[in-house]
């Protein structure tokens, strides 16, 4: 199994009884939810690499790319 990243996140009562339920309809851990949830962002976050503004933030070749 590929090695992770373990890390503390804190979070209102209300939201992670919202992320428990949502992660039980679907049959995951809240953990696994969050995971699933990050990747979907990620992954449409890349998909709109088209704007202008899509890579804010990214890094290439170890520099900011806005630096460029």
């Amino acid at each position: 199994m590929a090695e992770r990243k373990a890390f503390l996140l804190r979070m209102e009562p209300g939201l992670w009884a919202e992320l428990e339920a949502w992660a039980a309809d679907e049959l995951r851990s809240v953990n696994g939810q969050i995971e699933y949830v990050l990747k979907q962002a990620v992954a449409k976050r890349k998909g709109s690499a088209g704007s202008p503004k899509g890579d804010r933030g990214r890094l290439e070749s170890g520099t900011d790319a806005d630096a460029t």
